[in-house]
């Protein structure tokens, strides 16, 4: 079960499907947005990890490269990065969050490969 949360999301254009996105406390960004900048931005985001997707909001999201920061926001710093977000972005909220990795289908068995050379190899 994947626990509600609420992400800012900005994009760099309307045109684009790219999407940047942050994780944020939804109470304390409405305060800080609503003149509360003197609160301190750790409690406002999640953590300062910007995600990623090139498929809008139907795509897997991934950490993106510090050049596609430095191209769309002129710095990779991630709370420079994270502020403009927070002040540029759109709020929405979500019930769950997909991030680019998957779980193995453990029904499969154990996930262990036998008859290499040398015993087991697991995955």
């Amino acid at each position: 079960m994947t626990k509600a949360l609420t992400k800012v999301i900005f994009k760099p254009s309307t045109q684009s499907t790219d999407e940047f996105t942050i994780i944020v406390n939804p109470e304390e960004y409405k305060r800080w947005k609503d003149g509360g900048e003197s609160i301190p931005l750790a409690e406002v985001v999640d953590s300062f990890e910007v995600f990623f997707s090139s498929q809008g909001a139907q795509g897997l999201l991934g950490r993106p490269s510090k050049q596609q920061l430095e191209n769309v926001f002129d710095t990779s710093k991630d709370v420079d990065v994270v502020l403009y977000i927070l002040n540029n972005g759109k709020l929405q909220a979500s019930d769950g969050f997909s991030g680019g990795s998957t779980n193995l289908n453990l029904s499969r068995g154990t996930n262990t490969l036998f008859g290499q050379k040398g015993g087991s190899v697991n995955f």
